[in-house]
């Protein structure tokens, strides 16, 4: 042949037999069990016309006939929902007239140039037909092609032997206009993997079968067995060839199409969007209704209440801002906070609008509310432009409550580097931020307006914001100069400059100031996290021995920990103990209760977790600095889950001790302040100064403060996919998290003892739906995933004697895990067809070991106390 695509003969009738199934199920099970369904018919083909100039353009006639739509698995009966339907029933009349309504298309050399239909045909409909009309594109010579078919514009690639055509497309290259969103953190999302592969066999230089498949897999990164596939079939398959309709005569395309029926219209190949619309579902508020007893404050460490605040944020996202705001006001106080959580985590456009038209920052007394909607602004997993320039716009304005004024701007810092981490650092919002944070820093002359700031730097991560935190590193007095410190730890290792080290290596040597001990240890971490030189190495461990105890104490441990868990730094560490006479025993002898200490929480294929635990105490048994930090983290990504410190300083008065050196004119105070999901929060103050601390301090509950309560949406994935064959399929992962977290400080003079908590409750629910939708019909599978659990850091200190006993403690109770699967098939009438699958377990409790020092301790501790010891005071 002369052509270069296929062609058909004059005068000849094609009949053909077509089928599309779609099948969906979990990643590794075979396809015998999934859900779906399969589309079948006759399709019946001809030449129309042939262009006189150029035999190599035809215009070809298909039409569908015979259509039937059936389970793509044997079902019994009961369990059929087509059962005793007749086609005609399950399509519905109107759609199965357009269905058989005939299609034209123009094929210039095997390509598909215009596609002809019918105007104000549905979407489905039109949908189906593209996906036919698209079987027929085609090239008969190997090598790539731009080509345009139902999924889009997309590169494929073409394998020709013989009498065989194999067609490559490379789905994820496919242009068409895609919605959806995924989530902030890699560990957190989901990873697609898409295929379809086309393979023809060609007879007397026309089609006589195709055979087609296109596959997606969605995996959750964090538990890659959770997932789901999509697999869609198409074949066609030649059965006879009869003697057919004449051709038209004519010279333009044009003319032929008029003659053939003046109503066709010529469309785009690709696939519009269509959305089936829902008959039976609930309002917003007949659903708040339904899940609101699980939302209450003392509810929210149980599953339950992740999967009803998942269940009404995607409500929320159907629903109008009128809709919205009618719940918001009508909610009571307890939960309130909770309808805040999910309005703000639902990031559409009315939602947004909706809490902010409710809040009044003007008003002091709802300022528990403000903050609910500011951390989940700080939590959202795909923040807008337009959030960010609100939250900018509220901070310009009046805002009664100081506390708040500080929670927006860290927030307004987590928003920068969400948006600037997804290519977002130019928009306008962004700029407008960064610039607002960095002239005020520098304007700024009040403490603590400077620490408010910083703290929104500690959130943001701007490169350019380094060379101010060293400076207020270096030059400012304890508490800033360590939110400064603290901040430029959180940076990537490689933003860490030779400039950033040698500040950092003068405070922690002190060469130009005296500088307080959690800000010297702060240093000498990030000293050791960022690739150090040999020098600096030796130097830092030649300093140990000329520190005062606790603090030489702490670095022994911290330089232990290092080795213990071969972080990068550790070859050089051993490279200069091997070469050093400073690797003597009376330097890394010394006594002390401080330590450092990092461990495995889980080590799982996909995302292993770690916890590290380092305390500091002063020369007199008081704590100084409790930092716990749970870290999680793939080959890839890590995502800092929550970090807890409990600060204290200048408490030696109330026992009657020494101050440390350097230390004796700091102020009394203690406070808590904590990251959570990469998100630093505004710190808590336990108390400040010398008279709060005592009038707390007598009327000590030992009652925990709370820290974080609240829900979280973690995972937020959601994408449409266009099939081949025409249907649309939608999948969706939301993971929700309910937390609570909250800690505490007592003291027992009596028994000279004193206590610090962290109680982490969590509860996480993890739900993905993935739906193919044909309008006639529904199939998919929904995925969920539930555990409760809590963990608890408790170190007890006694500083009756030197070195003084500390212990402590972490445990994990045994938690509940839950995981089940559901397939699903069902018709618009409500006729569905399920099957679920479950399993539920009892993970043990643990109590992690950490050291060997801190048993032995925590043995004598627990040995030496009477039994009387429980009542405090």
């Amino acid at each position: 042949g002369h052509t270069t695509g296929p062609s058909l003969n004059n005068d000849k009738l094609y009949k053909f037999a077509y089928s599309a199934e779609v099948y969906v199920d979990r990643v590794k099970a075979s396809l015998q069990k999934s859900a779906g369904y399969r589309f079948s018919s006759g399709v019946d083909v001809n030449l129309l016309w042939r262009n006189p100039e150029n035999d190599d353009d035809q215009l070809v006639k298909i039409t569908i006939r015979d259509v039937q739509v059936e389970n793509v698995n044997e079902r019994p009966a009961a369990k059929n929902i087509f059962k005793g339907k007749s086609t005609e029933k399950i399509i519905g009349k109107e759609h199965l007239k357009a269905l058989q309504r005939p299609i034209v298309l123009e094929l210039v050399r095997g390509k598909v140039k215009t596609f002809y239909s019918y105007q104000n045909e549905p979407g489905f409909t039109q949908n189906i037909k593209r996906g036919l009309a698209s079987l027929f594109q085609l090239q008969l010579h190997s090598g790539a092609a731009h080509e345009v078919d139902i999924s889009g514009k997309c590169n494929t690639t073409y394998h020709v032997r013989q009498d065989q055509v194999t067609k490559i497309k490379a789905l994820d290259s496919c242009e068409i206009e895609k919605q959806g969103f995924t989530s902030h953190n890699r560990i957190l999302d989901v990873s697609t993997k898409a295929t379809s592969a086309t393979i023809y066999v060609l007879e007397d230089s026309f089609i006589k079968s195709v055979k087609a498949e296109e596959n997606y897999v969605l995996l959750l990164n964090s538990r890659r067995k959770t997932g789901a596939k999509i697999v869609s079939k198409q074949r066609l398959e030649l059965k006879s060839v009869q003697a057919g309709p004449g051709l038209i005569a004519g010279k333009q395309v044009a003319g032929v199409i008029k003659t053939l029926d003046s109503s066709y219209v010529a469309m785009p190949l690709v696939a519009e969007p269509v959305k089936s619309e829902c008959k039976k579902c609930p309002s917003l508020s007949e659903h708040w209704q339904s899940i609101r007893e699980h939302m209450y404050p003392e509810k929210l460490s149980k599953a339950e209440a992740a999967r009803s605040f998942l269940s009404f944020i995607q409500n929320i996202r159907k629903a109008t801002k009128e809709e919205i705001l009618q719940i918001i006001r009508s909610e009571n106080k307890e939960l309130l906070p909770q309808v805040v959580d999910a309005v703000t985590s639902a990031q559409t456009p009315a939602s947004l609008e909706a809490v902010l038209e409710f809040l009044d920052f003007k008003d002091a007394s709802t300022s528990a509310l403000q903050e609910r909607f500011l951390y989940a602004c700080g939590f959202a997993s795909h923040p807008s432009e337009m959030l960010l320039k609100s939250l900018t716009a509220k901070f310009k304005g009046d805002i009664a409550n100081e506390e708040i004024r500080e929670t927006l701007v860290i927030v307004m810092g987590a928003l920068i580097r969400k948006l600037c981490d997804r290519e977002g650092c130019k928009l306008p919002a962004v700029v407008e931020a960064k610039r607002l944070v960095l002239s005020r820093l520098e304007k700024a002359k009040k403490d603590d307006n400077i620490r408010m700031y910083l703290l929104a730097l500690k959130n943001a991560l701007l490169p350019e914001a380094i060379p101010l935190l060293l400076k207020y590193a270096e030059s400012e007095e304890g508490p800033i100069s360590n939110v400064a410190v603290t901040a430029l730890q959180r940076y990537d290792p490689s933003f860490l400059t030779k400039e950033v080290r040698e500040t950092m290596n003068r405070i922690y040597h002190q060469n130009h100031k005296v500088h307080e001990k959690t800000v010297r240890t702060t240093a000498a971490a990030i000293i050791l996290n960022s690739n150090p030189s040999y020098m600096e190495v030796k130097n830092i461990l030649l300093s140990i021995g000329e520190l005062s105890l606790e603090m030489n104490k702490y670095m022994v441990s911290m330089i232990q920990d290092i080795l213990h868990f071969e972080m990068p730094s550790s070859k050089t560490i051993r490279q200069v103990l091997k070469d050093m006479r400073a690797y003597n025993y009376d330097r890394f002898s010394k006594t002390g209760s401080s330590s450092a200490y990092s461990g495995y929480i889980t080590r799982g294929p996909d995302v292993s977790s770690t916890y590290s635990l380092d305390i500091l105490y002063s020369g007199s048994g008081i704590l100084r600095r409790s930092n716990v930090n749970i870290r999680i983290f793939d080959r890839s990504a890590e995502l800092h889950a929550s970090q807890v410190v409990i600060e204290a300083q200048g408490l030696e008065s109330i026992i009657a001790a020494t101050p440390d050196e350097g230390e004796e004119n700091l102020d009394s105070f203690a406070g808590m302040s904590a990251i959570l999901f990469d998100v630093q929060l505004r710190p808590v103050t336990f108390f400040q100064g010398y008279g709060d601390l005592m009038s707390k301090m007598f009327s000590a509950t030992g009652d925990p403060i709370n820290v974080v309560k609240g829900l979280i949406l973690l995972t937020d994935y959601s994408q449409e996919i266009q099939l081949q064959s025409g249907p649309r399929a939608s999948t969706e992962f939301l993971g929700g998290l309910a937390i609570d977290i909250s800690g505490g400080m007592e003291f027992s003079l009596w028994y000279r003892e004193s206590k610090t908590s962290v109680k982490n409750r969590v509860a996480v629910f993890i739900a993905g739906n993935t739906e193919v939708d044909s309008f006639f019909v529904k199939t998919g599978m929904e995925t969920t995933l539930e555990a409760e659990t809590t963990l608890d850091f408790i170190s007890t200190v006694q500083f009756s004697q030197y070195p003084f006993l500390v212990c402590i403690q972490m445990d994990r109770v045994e938690s509940p895990f839950r995981r089940y699967v559901t397939k699903y098939e069902s018709l618009p009438s409500g006729r569905r067809y399920t099957a679920r699958r479950g399993k539920a377990e009892l993970l043990a409790g643990n109590e992690y070991p950490l050291h060997q020092e801190n048993s032995n301790m925590c043995k004598k501790v627990f040995g030496a106390k009477s039994d009387s010891s429980s009542n405090w005071f």
